[in-house]
């Protein structure tokens, strides 16, 4: 496949699928056959959980960071934000044995949500401020980008600026108290599902706030809003009248994922 030199273009949740992201970046045409970015001045983005349920999550950020070295010497440009599991490696890092919730420890609530000891193995400290510096929110021309398709960014601020500040400080100190409550807003999803019957409204007034014609997230596998399940998932899901896009392939559920160049659909 040409990659679109001026594109943009998305991946959600990899959940430590190192392979499968490979090969999907090598599809789209911004990998090439030696593994080094071939995108030119194309973006891509990553909506975050680069970590849990699969083999190589550490591989994961790895060869993100790589790209974005690389990407830049051809006027590229590859980001990257915050998903849940991200600081929940971290929690486990820093407070493995610091009680969680009745009977468990951080490192324990990690390991019951996907956590692998060769993640925490291997994590050094250049991953570790890779992770503490990830926004939690973006624009990207028109569009709002997100991990969690949830209201929990209001708790944090009513700009991008604001929520990226805020978040940015819990992970940097690091707080214990800030980080368990930012996990447990985390759990959080639904908020502009079709499902209910505000949703279409929420997400007008989510953009209204932090910017941007429609929000892009992950978070929430697509199977888990269509029933449809994972393995046959090969394209996001467009709802809330085409305000949200949803790119959680699901890749941990058995899905080979998908990337998802952006078109402005609104002006």
């Amino acid at each position: 496949m040409t990659v679109n030199s001026s594109g943009l273009y998305f991946i959600g949740d990899i959940h430590g699928h190192k392979l499968k992201l490979i090969h999907l970046l090598r599809g789209a045409g911004l990998l090439n056959e030696r593994l080094r970015w071939s995108g030119g001045a194309a973006t891509l983005c990553f909506l975050g959980d680069f970590v849990d349920r699969g083999p190589d999550g550490i591989g994961v950020i790895d060869l993100i960071m790589q790209l974005q070295s690389e990407a830049v010497a051809t006027g590229g440009q590859v980001v990257a934000i915050l998903g849940n599991h991200d600081p929940l490696l971290l929690s486990a890092y820093w407070f493995p044995e610091h009680p969680h919730s009745v009977g468990k420890t951080c490192k324990d609530v990690w390991l019951l949500n996907g956590g692998k000891e060769n993640d925490l193995a291997r994590l050094t400290a250049q991953h570790i401020q890779w992770l503490q510096h990830l926004p939690a929110m973006l624009l990207l021309h028109d569009k709002l980008i997100t991990h969690a398709d949830a209201l929990l960014y209001y708790d944090y601020g009513a700009t991008i600026a604001t929520v990226n500040q805020a978040i940015g400080a819990i992970l940097q100190t690091p707080d214990f108290d800030g980080l368990m409550l930012l996990l447990d807003r985390f759990t959080q999803r639904l908020a502009f599902a079709d499902a209910r019957l505000d949703g279409g409204l929420r997400a007008q007034q989510f953009l209204g706030t932090y910017g941007g014609n429609q929000l892009l997230h992950g978070h929430t596998p697509i199977s888990k809003m269509t029933g449809k399940p994972a393995v046959f998932v090969t394209q996001p899901l467009i709802y809330a009248d085409g305000l949200c896009v949803n790119l959680d392939a699901g890749m941990y559920m058995g899905s080979e994922g998908f990337v998802y160049e952006a078109k402005n659909q609104r002006s």
